[in-house]
């Protein structure tokens, strides 16, 4: 127990030594005062940041939420609702959790994570058992930001994930409730050029999207700048080109391609 006059989320984090981002490992007793705690402290953060929000780019966006998980490692040599995981490097035993932050003016504020059980677990306590990409999709269809921020226009949020959910029911999910999103893709996701729909048969229109890099050679590459000290404009290693496009199941997207030049292994991300 620490005596305090600061209620925020800064303070629970200092004090529980964990990033704001990681408050699923508070939570893991499922306590109902926890949670509507978590809850009600985010909302006042949001409402407060939100009544002078900035553009996060260029783009009319000045509202974030990041999807991604956290794999909190077992307690023991036989933990309950617990699962071996590809988590990162190598597979890891541990209870995942999805957490869904908010980010607005350079502010990260958490939402209340999402718990998984696993298969064993709600076939122990006679439980319907649920992906974790079904428990994003609840959630993200549940989510009023309203309580949040206020009112707000659909066009000025933009949805970020990484390819472990790259899942045409999120990204279904995302459009109809936020409109728009940024999703690393896997490389075998089929895509397709919007003149080779007009010029080749349906069989042969559809590919991978790093085979449809590949063939697009004539793509020019954009070297990416950052600002640094506030006027440095330095040189990064990352590069990156895209063109407008079909994804598969999903309709008219913008495709990407970026690599990093100092990665040994070569990879680009899609």
């Amino acid at each position: 127990m620490v005596v305090t006059t600061k209620h925020s989320l800064e303070e629970a984090a200092r004090f529980s030594g964990l990033h704001k981002a990681h408050f699923s490992k508070m939570l893991t007793a499922h306590s109902p005062v926890a949670i509507s705690t978590l809850e009600s402290l985010s909302k006042k953060q949001a409402q407060h940041v939100s009544k002078a929000r900035q553009k996060l780019t260029a783009r009319p966006w000045n509202i974030a939420l990041v999807v991604d998980s956290t794999l909190q490692h077992r307690a023991s040599l036989h933990p309950e609702n617990a699962k071996t995981f590809t988590h990162g490097q190598g597979f890891v035993v541990g209870h995942p959790w999805t957490n869904i932050v908010l980010i607005l003016n350079d502010m990260l504020i958490p939402l209340r994570p999402i718990p998984f059980s696993s298969q064993r677990y709600c076939r122990d306590h006679a439980l319907a058992y649920r992906t974790e990409h079904d428990l994003v999709v609840d959630d993200i269809q549940q989510l009023t930001l309203e309580d949040f921020i206020g009112s707000y226009d659909p066009r000025e949020v933009v949805v970020l994930t990484d390819s472990g959910y790259d899942k045409k029911k999120i990204q279904h999910a995302i459009a109809d409730k936020h409109g728009h999103c940024i999703i690393a893709l896997g490389k075998t996701r089929s895509v397709q050029s919007t003149m080779l729909a007009l010029t080749t048969p349906t069989s042969k229109q559809w590919c991978h999207i790093a085979t449809f890099f590949r063939h697009h050679r004539r793509l020019k590459w954009n070297t990416i700048r950052i600002t640094t000290n506030g006027t440095k404009r330095k040189r990064m290693a990352l590069r990156a080109r895209d063109t407008i496009g079909y994804l598969r199941y999903v309709g008219q997207v913008q495709l990407g391609c970026a690599e990093h030049r100092e990665r040994p292994d070569g990879r680009r991300k899609y």
